[in-house]
């Protein structure tokens, strides 16, 4: 019933932005952790941001002071702002769910989406 949907992924040339939206829809009652993983080509994949339902959030390093992320509890939302990309950015971005309860009180201890193609390159 509930499902996580990923938007905003594209080309984009390195030191440019772009903004990564998630969403999540169904009769959903909280969400604990939303967060950005990433699978760069060749790579394992890798926590980008996390960010709890009381704001609480985690960056990687590689991320920190370029990368911004948020969520907004009402609409079940979790975005990530992406700035000053670079080539070593480009990856499968997918959102995670952890700890989401439906208003069934049934709990599903994580979801994720289908990922989107960010690509950085000149």
């Amino acid at each position: 019933q509930v499902q996580l949907v990923e938007s905003g992924g594209g080309l984009v040339q390195p030191g440019g932005s772009l903004r990564l939206s998630c969403e999540a829809s169904g009769r959903i009652k909280s969400i604990n952790y939303m967060g950005w993983y990433r699978q760069p080509p060749g790579k394992e994949r890798e926590l980008v941001a996390r960010i709890n339902r009381g704001g609480s959030i985690y960056a990687a390093d590689s991320v920190k002071g370029r990368f911004v992320i948020s969520r907004d509890n009402a609409k079940n939302t979790v975005s990530l702002q992406m700035n000053s990309l670079k080539p070593e950015d480009t990856g499968v971005y997918s959102c995670k769910a952890e700890r989401v309860i439906d208003t069934l009180w049934t709990t599903y201890p994580e979801l994720w989406g289908q990922g989107t193609l960010v690509t950085v390159s000149s």
